[in-house]
């Protein structure tokens, strides 16, 4: 290597002619690499060493607690003012509620609400109750024994729940097209006493 500082900074080997450079970084390039070096220290220290810090895990299940509890407290105040709720009018929450009744509940309540495997939503025969606070507790609760799907556990959020269970009320007392499903709810007749008592 020469000390001539106009020369190149050659290094004093070669392969088959091939010199190679002594070129030194610059600085900036070579604090920006004690800077990480020291970080990473620190870091190793912090969360591993004295676990001061959370790791991703921990930060996870801490974010999913919080969330729980506001997604609880939603639901909770939503659940104290179904009994007061009344039938959405605008005209864009019942189209919402449409295409969502359209999406979910034509499966089980046809299209135009007349029952199939679920009951008729067009007649005045309603088995869990006629009232719209009724409907909207069904939807938002469901009712297992009889196959109906909780919603508020299955992705409908409050305000989608309401533009439904407006949907619905619109469908009572429709003229339908092809006959609806039978009442299902109707009090049993009494015919008096059987001949087998």
């Amino acid at each position: 290597m020469s000390n001539d500082p106009k020369e190149p900074l050659l290094l004093d080997h070669n392969y088959d002619g091939i010199q190679e450079l002594d070129n030194k970084l610059p600085r900036w390039w070579v604090w920006l690499f004690y800077i990480t070096i020291i970080y990473s220290a620190i870091y190793l220290v912090y969360y591993h060493v004295t676990r001061t810090g959370d790791l991703q895990a921990a930060e996870y299940a801490n974010e999913m607690k919080i969330g729980e509890q506001i997604k609880n407290g939603a639901m909770g105040k939503f659940e104290s003012t179904i009994a007061t709720l009344q039938p959405a009018s605008d005209a864009a929450v019942l189209e919402s509620g449409h295409q969502t009744y359209t999406k979910l509940c034509a499966i089980c309540h046809r299209v135009d609400g007349g029952g199939l495997v679920g009951p008729n939503l067009t007649d005045d025969y309603w088995i869990h109750g006629g009232k719209y606070s009724d409907t909207v507790a069904i939807i938002w609760n469901g009712v297992p024994e009889k196959g109906m799907v909780a919603w508020k556990k299955n992705g409908l959020k409050p305000n989608d729940v309401i533009a439904v269970a407006s949907c619905i009320y619109t469908l009572r007392g429709a003229k339908l097209l092809s006959p609806g499903k039978l009442p299902e709810n109707q009090a049993p007749v009494k015919t008096g006493p059987s001949q087998f008592e």
